[in-house]
């Protein structure tokens, strides 16, 4: 459902994204990791082109993304989910009206958007906040929001960069409890997940790729390259997963 081949991205002539290539089944999880600056963010952000990349081909359900003109972006980006690091939220709209705003713009009536809207926020356990001023809410509740609004889309195809890092230590488990959760029951929908969280990823991954200076450098079950690593990467995060 979605193939990658050989994707470059330069900033100022230093090579972000290096000759990068992925395949990704419909219903598969992938869990992407490695240090910061490795060029993660950009890579998960070229695949909707959010940010533009100087080469290399995307493809998601045989559509050219790469390729894309605007008209034809905005189709694709539908059924494609994004959830942001900084969270992204309007802050002129309440929660409601934040969730339900991709669904009014695709064309559906008020009514029908706030009644999916709140279906979404009960996924995440806020319906209650439904009304709330979204600058009222703590970080890890922006993030759920943030995790609504691309549920309520029914994307076939999720992106998530890094959704704990803007969070306090003490809100990131309730986070991670939605995303595991969603996983769970949205067994149909392909996932990329950008993440520091090494226990979050060995329990949710179907592959987890360890990426360096651009590029991929080691993947596979979880299990495999946890447990018996080849990278210099993945041998670091052993010593994580061993710290006592």
């Amino acid at each position: 459902m979605l193939s990658i081949k050989n994707l470059q991205k330069s900033y100022h002539g230093d090579i972000v994204l290096d000759n990068v290539s992925i395949e990704l089944e419909a219903g598969e999880i992938v869990v992407i990791m490695g240090p910061s600056g490795c060029g993660k963010s950009t890579f998960i952000r070229c695949i909707n082109n959010l940010v533009k990349a100087d080469s290399g081909e995307i493809f998601f359900n045989d559509r050219a993304v790469h390729l894309a003109n605007k008209n034809e972006l905005q189709k694709i980006r539908l059924d494609i989910g994004f959830i942001f690091q900084h969270f992204n939220l309007v802050s002129r709209l309440n929660v409601k009206q934040n969730v339900a705003m991709g669904l009014i713009k695709k064309g559906l009536s008020i009514k029908q958007a706030y009644k999916k809207a709140y279906l979404a926020l009960g996924d995440v356990k806020l319906r209650d906040k439904a009304e709330a001023r979204v600058d009222k809410l703590s970080g890890g509740e922006k993030q759920r929001v943030g995790i609504a609004r691309a549920l309520v889309m029914e994307p076939e195809l999720i992106l998530m960069d890094e959704p704990t890092a803007s969070l306090d230590p003490i809100l990131v488990r309730d986070v991670l409890d939605i995303i595991e959760s969603i996983v769970r029951e949205k067994s149909n929908t392909s996932m990329i997940i950008v993440t520091h969280e090494v226990a979050f990823a060995r329990r949710v991954a179907d592959r987890v790729f360890f990426m360096d200076k651009g590029k991929f450098i080691e993947s596979g079950k979880p299990d495999n390259v946890f447990d018996n690593p080849e990278s210099w990467i993945g041998k670091k995060y052993k010593k994580i997963i061993n710290y006592k």
